[in-house]
């Protein structure tokens, strides 16, 4: 073996006397293993990797340590350039470990392993090595949504795929590097809403001013046959102030809350019979001036009675079949006391104005007490908030905890939010 020799530990004591009195002193160890300096373990361990040569380790494989019969592996700590770490499992006996989690394809890492011998002596060695990159991929690109900005507590982080991810198996891989952080903290899970897109949301609602970042460790991640992760943007996001607005289509107001404060209280009209406007919670998706809206881009025959054709001011979208919250000076008269509309949540010009100004992108339209079908979860603007947090868990690749609905690696990185 070419590490330090084994020394059976010598213990030797000193005692002072001095004419006033004795006094003992703490005795010391020769070769104790706790204080020894580690040796260099290269000819106690093995690996497969190759190290020092020109020749790189192929991405597909597994990275193995194994020890000879004279010691134990302890630790093993393998990390890329990126900062990425690669998990693992050490058997019970310390003779190997393995890695669990994919290599990436491209990339450099460094091994560090720590050893121990039949006398408990510590040791150490650092590898390095290079994985290669396969000759023929599909790359899994990544584009995470909305675009950088402030946005109400009600948005969602989008991450869209540029290839579909079918295979619970692949979508874990894709899953566990897509990150999405909060500051303050909160608790939060990916949703796999198609084979190409992904819908971050926290449990409750954003917290008020709060800063959202969004980040893959995908690139160079081996996420099925010939798929590889390509390299992704990251995402800065902040949320601005609370703004809930509560539309009530049996009493005929909106009342708007800012921060749990209410400070305004509307006469509406909502979607009459055959148009009823949609229960549930909606998301602010777009804010226009003006917009022209026409009967027949909802299935009204230009024909018909109930066929309209005009221009609209101060209008915030909720979803994208059409429903909006503007200003209607045509039914003043009946704001307040009755729907009249064909969907849309109409107001005064200058209540809707205020509206206007008011909401942001991101902020909370809530629709109660409609005879009308309910929201939508997605397709139609952002109805994440309509899911059930427990169904919402479901929705994840990893492995959840659906009396929770947060998976395992949320509970490792999130915190709940305190209140």
């Amino acid at each position: 073996m070419s590490h330090s020799p084994r020394h059976r530990t010598v213990v030797s004591c000193t005692l002072l006397v001095i004419a006033l009195g004795a006094g003992l002193v703490a005795c010391g160890t020769d070769g104790d293993p706790l204080s020894a300096k580690p040796y260099d373990a290269a000819d106690l361990i093995s690996h497969n990797v190759p190290v020092g040569t020109a020749k790189k380790a192929d991405p597909d494989k597994p990275l193995e340590i194994t020890a000879d019969s004279d010691g134990r592996i302890t630790d093993v700590t393998v990390t890329d350039s990126r900062g990425r770490y690669v998990a693992g499992e050490l058997s019970a006996d310390g003779s190997r470990w393995h890695s669990t989690s994919p290599l990436a394809a491209g990339a450099h890492y460094t091994v560090r392993v720590s050893t121990e011998d039949d006398d408990g002596m510590p040791g150490r060695k650092v590898l390095e090595f290079d994985t290669s990159v396969p000759k023929t991929k599909k790359l899994v690109n990544v584009t995470f949504g909305p675009q950088a900005g402030t946005y109400g507590v009600g948005q969602p982080v989008t991450a869209e795929l540029s290839v579909p991810v079918k295979d619970k198996a692949s979508r874990a891989i894709v899953e566990r590097a897509l990150k999405v952080d909060s500051v303050p903290a909160v608790q939060g899970s990916w949703y796999w809403v198609d084979d190409k897109m992904l819908h971050f949301r926290p449990k409750e609602y954003w917290p008020a001013h709060a800063t959202i970042t969004a980040h893959s460790n995908l690139a160079g991640v081996k996420i099925g046959d010939r798929m590889w992760g390509g390299e992704t943007k990251p995402l800065k996001l902040t949320t601005g102030d609370r703004v809930v607005a509560i539309t009530d289509a049996a009493t005929h107001q909106m009342t708007v809350y800012k921060n749990d404060q209410q400070i305004r209280r509307i006469p509406i009209t909502t979607g009459k019979r055959g148009y009823e406007t949609r229960n549930g919670v909606k998301v602010v998706l777009a804010k226009a001036y003006s917009v022209r809206m026409r009967g027949t881009t909802i299935g009204i025959s230009s024909s018909s009675s109930d066929s309209y054709d005009l221009r609209v001011y101060w209008d915030a979208r909720v979803t994208w079949s059409g429903e909006f919250v503007h200003a209607a000076p045509w039914s003043v008269g009946s704001q307040g006391y009755s729907n009249v509309s064909h969907g849309c949540t109409g107001m005064s010009t200058a209540n809707a104005e205020w509206f206007f100004n008011a909401v942001r992108e991101g902020d909370i339209v809530q629709v109660v007490n409609s005879m009308g079908k309910e929201m939508e979860p997605f397709g139609n603007g952002y109805g994440d908030w309509n899911v059930g947090w427990d169904k919402w868990g479901q929705g994840s690749a990893l492995t959840a905890d659906t009396s929770k609905g947060q998976s395992v690696q949320d509970r490792a990185r999130l915190r709940p939010q305190s209140t």
